[in-house]
């Protein structure tokens, strides 16, 4: 953090200069979702979510990383001046882009994800408001994906953490155009640039941009290990390890395995009628606790251990 801190701090200092005196990063050119699906060919960045409600959302999480590594360096000064300007941004924002109930200016999912998931949204109302928003637009449009670069690393995290496990799963799961499994279909062994690189008929999408090795569409990966598998960090470098599997989408059984820097991490959960088995691996040096889908806790030991809880399955086919 030392190390890059200047490089960070530079980066925010120049966006305060490009931004309105009201704190929105209003100005310039932007690339927005870029290949939100709903763009045409041959203009990737003509996506349906302002783009400058991203760059400003954007302005708003990079300050906040700002001022925390500013905290962690012990840069008390500037803690405080980069947290206040967050906090002006946030409020800018909410004002400028969020309307009454939580609805957005961008009535889109790549919107609602991005204020979801850089808690750019005031208070749980809101929050949850927004996350029901989200909901019912990922089930309007047939839970195909209707994000591009921006939304798509947020938009299952964002349903998740509003408490709609369900849609995301059906998100997840869906195989026509456009969706993860779509490429699947068509043999694909990497991750495409465009959601229909090749589109249904076998043809190559005509756009000026079109790469079959690309990763940045994969990036639902991350809810893949932290929500499915259910294996992620409470605390820096994995010296707190929690495992919390969320079982959904007729899936039965989900694993994965992360070499952290205390040795290595390991969750396999299988799902029954009535239980929930979780085998976990907490390596030496790393504590590790199991939260289940009811609310409870079970604090593990150093090794490999094997828990069951009861867990009445909702469809395991």
């Amino acid at each position: 953090l030392a190390a890059q801190y200047d490089s960070a701090r530079r980066w925010v200092d120049l966006i305060t200069e490009l931004a309105d005196e009201s704190g929105l990063w209003n100005r310039g050119y932007q690339l927005g979702d870029w290949l939100d699906p709903f763009a045409p060919p041959d203009d990737p960045g003509a996506g349906r979510t302002d783009r400058h409600l991203i760059a400003s959302a954007y302005y708003a999480w990079s300050l906040r990383h700002v001022a925390w590594t500013a905290a962690v360096l012990g840069r008390e000064d500037e803690r405080r001046r980069y947290e206040e300007l967050a906090d002006r941004v946030r409020r800018t924002f909410v004002a400028e882009y969020v309307g009454p109930g939580g609805l957005m200016t961008s009535d889109t999912q790549t919107a609602y994800a991005v204020a979801l998931q850089f808690d750019l949204l005031p208070g749980p109302a809101t929050r949850a408001a927004a996350g029901r928003r989200l909901a019912d637009l990922v089930a309007a449009g047939g839970h195909t994906i209707q994000t591009g670069f921006i939304g798509t690393p947020l938009v299952a995290p964002a349903l998740s953490a509003t408490r709609h496990d369900d849609s995301a799963y059906a998100l997840l799961l869906q195989q026509e155009c456009p969706s993860w499994l779509y490429a699947l279909k068509h043999d694909a062994t990497t991750v495409w640039e465009r959601w229909d690189s090749m589109l249904p008929d076998g043809t190559v999408n005509p756009g000026e941009m079109t790469s079959f090795n690309h990763y940045a569409l994969g990036a639902v990966a991350q809810w893949l290990h932290t929500t499915v598998a259910g294996l992620d960090a409470s605390a820096p470098g994995y010296r707190e390890i929690v495992f919390r599997p969320r079982p959904g989408g007729g899936l039965t059984w989900a694993s994965a395995v992360h070499e952290s820097p205390y040795g290595r991490v390991a969750i396999r959960w299988e799902l029954g009628q009535t239980e929930l088995t979780v085998k976990t691996t907490v390596p030496t040096g790393a504590t590790g606790r199991i939260e289940w889908p009811d609310g409870g806790v079970t604090f593990l030991p150093t090794g490999t251990t094997s828990t069951r809880r009861h867990h009445l399955a909702s469809d395991p086919t």
